[in-house]
């Protein structure tokens, strides 16, 4: 796909790259179905990657999200500022997809590595894709700084390991792993590593101000996407490397999730622009996600999968109506929603469904996510810290009720904007976004799918 959409870029002619959208999502979506037929499974590379049932329905999760934020970003790549560069934008994001794949199916710490570099490089292009607004500029600038400082940090955690264990291979040097001084240093670097990528606090400093300066289409791409490869990653790792050393990491995990789910929700209600607001939600999202991949299980396994899956139906489906007010407004902040049921009763109707699922309202599908999250960790003792995150869900309803109040009672400012005319590719991705709500809690086959293929870890 990648060089298919790079020739068609340089070589295409200026009339034929009208269909360039077309062309990328028909591709995407070519390659999301076929991810769901029967496919051989094993490893290559002497074993530093593998291919199984679960790595393939990760990447397919990823592929869904990413042909929804195609879709959402069509509008904005037409304008006359961005119609020249359209092609990179598709290029880029299947650069990033690539890297992701690359960390999933890494069974060897460098290729791991190499995996979220080739991630995270052109993540930062793509979030100063606006160049010429100094938002989207000051955004990527601050991306790539932490980005290496993270890498910098988890490399140096893995070299630390490497010279206690003498190999990069999980295998091996889940075999060798103690709780020797050398090893818990290293394993303490390689999660502040990863809690940068995902925006565990304390970590998370730079996650409101690239949410805020990216395009909208990149924010929700970093929202889902990238913190959904990087919360796989961290499941794999931690049981498959560490497992043996569960009681050391067990109580930092526990400390963190807390922090992060509070600190998240309490931040979020003071926000008034709407992409700082999703950004602090997608922080507290993140502890929840944590809920899970502590459970050490395989109900944990696919309980965090399902929760990553329904959570990208719902944030997407609000960041398209986001997308949508922006384009008509040029504006993000939260009073841009004032009155817009009036106006755009359908658009206020899908971001009251993404808000409510995200809040873990029933029947939406957030609250079966929510549900098996929780239970996962009960199953494993965990009651106080289920009870603390049952507490924060009512925190987080009273913010995203902030949302709904706006749209259905909130009068119309004087800025209003009148009718949104989305074009059909946003209309397409509301309406998938809104089917995934509906009905992924409702229908049990997709848990059981998930269930079927976790496994003990």
């Amino acid at each position: 796909m990648f060089v298919i959409l790079l020739l068609y870029d340089i070589f295409g002619s200026d009339a034929s790259k009208k269909w360039f959208r077309l062309v990328a999502c028909i591709l995407l979506g070519v390659q999301t179905v076929m991810g769901f037929f029967p496919a051989a499974t094993g490893s290559a590379f002497g074993g530093m990657y593998i291919c199984s049932d679960m790595t393939i329905l990760m990447k397919n999760i990823l592929n869904i999200g990413a042909l929804l934020v195609f879709m959402q970003s069509s509008y904005w790549l037409r304008t006359d500022e961005q119609r020249q560069r359209e092609g990179e934008f598709y290029i880029i994001t299947i650069a990033t997809l690539f890297g992701m794949y690359i960390m999933i199916s890494a069974t060897n710490f460098m290729l791991l590595y190499l995996g979220i570099e080739t991630a995270s490089l052109p993540l930062a292009c793509l979030i100063a894709y606006n160049k010429y607004k100094e938002k989207s500029a000051e955004a990527g600038a601050k991306y790539i700084l932490i980005s290496a400082l993270s890498s910098g940090i988890m490399m140096f955690g893995l070299s630390y390991l490497y010279g206690a264990t003498g190999t990069m291979y999980f295998a091996d040097m889940s075999a060798q792993i103690s709780a020797s001084p050398m090893i818990i240093l290293g394993l303490v670097f390689f999660l502040v590593g990863m809690a940068f990528k995902i925006s565990i606090v304390p970590f998370h400093l730079w996650t409101a101000d690239v949410y805020e300066g990216a395009p909208t289409g990149v924010t929700a791409y970093l929202s889902v996407i990238s913190k959904g490869a990087a919360c796989f990653v961290l499941l794999f790792s931690l049981y498959h490397v560490f497992g043996h050393i569960e009681i050391i990491w067990h109580h930092l995990m526990w400390g963190l999730t807390v922090i992060t789910i509070t600190l998240g929700n309490l931040f979020a209600i003071r926000q008034k622009d709407i992409k700082r607001f999703f950004a602090f939600s997608s922080i507290s999202q993140a502890g929840y996600i944590m809920l899970g991949i502590m459970s050490g299980t395989a109900q944990g396994m696919t309980a965090t999968v399902y929760y990553v899956l329904v959570y990208l139906f719902s944030n997407l489906a609000a960041f398209g109506v986001i997308a949508s007010v922006e384009n008509k407004s040029q504006r993000t902040d939260i009073a841009a929603f004032n009155g817009l049921y009036k106006s755009n009763p359908a658009l206020s109707f899908v971001m009251m469904l993404a808000v409510f699922s995200l809040a873990g309202i029933p029947p939406l599908a957030g609250f079966f996510s929510k549900f098996f999250i929780f239970a996962a960790a009960a199953a494993q003792g965990e009651y106080l810290l289920v009870f603390i995150a049952l507490a924060n869900t009512v925190i987080s309803l009273f913010y995203y009720l902030l949302i709904i109040k706006a749209m259905f009672i909130t009068p119309t400012d004087d800025n209003a904007f009148g009718k949104i005319q989305t074009d059909g590719y946003n209309k397409l991705s509301l309406i998938i976004c809104t089917i995934g709500i509906l009905v992924i809690g409702i229908l049990s086959i997709t848990y059981e799918y998930i269930d079927g293929i976790s496994f003990g870890i």
